[in-house]
């Protein structure tokens, strides 16, 4: 069986292709560096993950960009012996406009190297490339319009204009007629559109609902490539939006694939709220799924039946999942473990270095920076798990020096246990370990301070926290055990829902090592470990 989400934690908007008897899937990152996901599979059941493709500043950079931007729902896709990864980076989101630039880059296989990027169009976000069997291709994507509230008001959602697609090639860019494909339906909101060929039909597949608690896969089809296109029976393939009880919550966005044997497949977002609470709070946040389907009347339908996404759904191949891993992990080389990302630079060698026996980080700009922010992190992909440094070599000068460990979501919702200074920068101050909060005080930032400042003596010094579902827990370790630092914490806050108002944030929790450095003077702190178990790990 393939128990789902295949890709759990932050894994959202998931583009799926087959190469032979292998499947990879891409899936946004937003302001996370490098750039996009891909996981690779033999049997849909285990995944590693095989790159992040867009890893230099001529492919992506996204200093300035704000919390949420950045790279949405890139489509993969393999034609001509090469792979093909559209992508968008958004530079604004809020507001009338949304500045959406859209590229394609190519590799001669799944590692690279991968192309410096073709800008294709700023039109709107979501672009996918499909790619005819005349040879023929194709860029797909939503159209945005500013002028909601003016004459589109008639629409049910007149920001997202609809799906338009135009023929392309990289001779020529984009030429031809603009096609209107559909306007989506009564649903609105229409996103995330992908084109299918089978038996002669094209079928459309859309995301409508928005990606909160009324997220669909919409489904049209049609005989040309310009249309018209009619809707799927159901209209939506595959949604929760009526199914407040079903476990895997916000189901859409995905694409469809074919397994060698000619089994269906199509992958979905979604997310699983946190059970208790009286708001649905996914800290995980949207994470990657798939269902088998079938086709009745040149109709695609999940095999199970109905709307709903299963947990569990026939894998093609007899494969066991693979268990639970504890990752302990010693920054003892030069590689960076994989597992690891930051924000938005493509310049990491002044955010941090690894020297062989530590991971350095280099203080940069404040914990909220969205432009030079020394965090390197890791997705949080259990509901319960335990994270562990130690931190050596820090000797804060500066109350505007501090260096920790974190539980992150963005600049308005994070939890960070810090080695600092309450000295200004006049005298040998006293170092404290202490604890910055911020609990979605959007627009505004302001920190709390959940605990009195604890002196401790030069040295090294652990660092732990331990999350169960909504409650988290710091504690720290100066040689002679663990002890508790400041109270429990709120850990759904870190999350899309977490915080009112809800403002459009739609990434996932993150836990990592911190360093700032407001003075400008760029204070190192040596990281030696880390390490991620989630309950129930070998």
């Amino acid at each position: 069986m393939i128990c789902n989400p295949i890709l759990p934690g932050f894994n959202p908007d998931p583009s799926i292709v087959r190469v032979g008897e292998e499947y990879f899937i891409a899936t946004s990152t937003f302001e996370w560096y490098p750039g996009v996901q891909i996981h690779r599979s033999t049997d849909l059941v285990n995944w590693r993950l095989a790159c992040r493709p867009l890893d230099r500043a001529s492919q992506l950079d996204m200093r300035g960009n704000p919390d949420s931007g950045g790279i949405w729902a890139p489509c993969l896709s393999y034609a001509d012996g090469l792979f093909w990864l559209v992508y968008t980076d958004v530079k604004r989101l809020d507001g009338n406009f949304k500045d959406t630039h859209n590229f394609v880059v190519t590799a001669p296989t799944i590692e690279g190297p991968w192309s410096d990027p073709i800008f294709l169009n700023s039109k709107g976000f979501d672009p996918s490339l499909f790619h005819d069997d005349d040879g023929r291709k194709y860029v797909i994507n939503l159209q945005w319009s500013h002028l909601r509230g003016s004459h589109g008001a008639k629409l049910p959602h007149p920001a997202f204009d609809g799906i338009y697609a135009q023929e392309w090639s990289v001779d020529r860019g984009l030429f031809g007629p603009v096609m209107l494909l559909s306007k989506g339906s009564a649903l609105g909101l229409t996103e995330g559109p992908h084109l299918y060929k089978r038996n002669g039909w094209y079928y459309l597949t859309m995301a409508e609902g928005g990606t909160g608690y009324a997220h669909a896969v919409t489904m049209l089809r049609s005989r040309q490539i310009a249309g018209p296109y009619a809707f799927h029976p159901d209209v939506h393939l595959l949604t929760t939006k009526d199914h407040p009880e079903a476990e895997l919550q916000r189901a859409g966005h995905g694409q469809i694939v074919e397994t060698p044997e000619g089994l269906t497949y199509h992958t979905h977002l979604c997310s699983r709220p946190l059970k208790g609470l009286a708001e649905r709070r996914s800290p995980l946040g949207r994470e990657t799924a798939i269902q088998k389907c079938v086709w009745r009347d040149d109709w695609l339908f999940l095999e199970h039946g109905g709307p709903v996404p299963a947990v569990e759904i026939p894998a093609p191949v007899d494969v066991q999942p693979e268990g639970l891993r504890a990752l302990r992990r010693r920054f003892d080389d030069e590689v960076l473990p994989e597992e690891f990302q930051w924000l938005r630079t493509p310049f990491p060698e002044r955010l941090f270095t690894l020297t062989g026996e530590a991971l350095r980080l280099t203080g940069r700009e404040s914990i909220g920076s969205w432009f030079e922010q020394s965090l390197v992190a890791r997705r949080q992909e259990h509901f319960v798990y335990r994270a562990e440094t130690t931190l050596t070599g820090f000797a804060p000068e500066t109350y505007q020096q501090a260096a920790g460990l974190t539980t992150y979501y963005n600049r308005y919702k994070f939890h960070f246990a810090c080695v600092t200074t309450l000295d200004d920068g006049t005298g040998d101050g006293q170092r404290v370990l202490t604890i910055l909060s911020a609990a979605n005080d959007y627009p505004h930032g302001d920190l709390s301070f959940p605990c009195d400042p604890v002196p401790i003596p030069e040295g090294e010094i652990s660092l732990a926290v331990e999350v169960d579902n909504a409650r988290q827990q710091f504690f720290y370790n100066l040689g002679d055990g663990w002890e508790k630092l400041g109270p429990e914490l709120d850990a759904s806050i870190l999350s899309d829902e977490g915080g009112r108002p809800l403002v459009g944030f739609f990434t996932g929790a993150f836990v990592g090592m911190m360093a700032f450095d407001t003075s400008g003077m760029g204070m190192t702190a040596d990281f030696t470990r880390f390490d991620y178990v989630p309950e129930g790990a070998a």
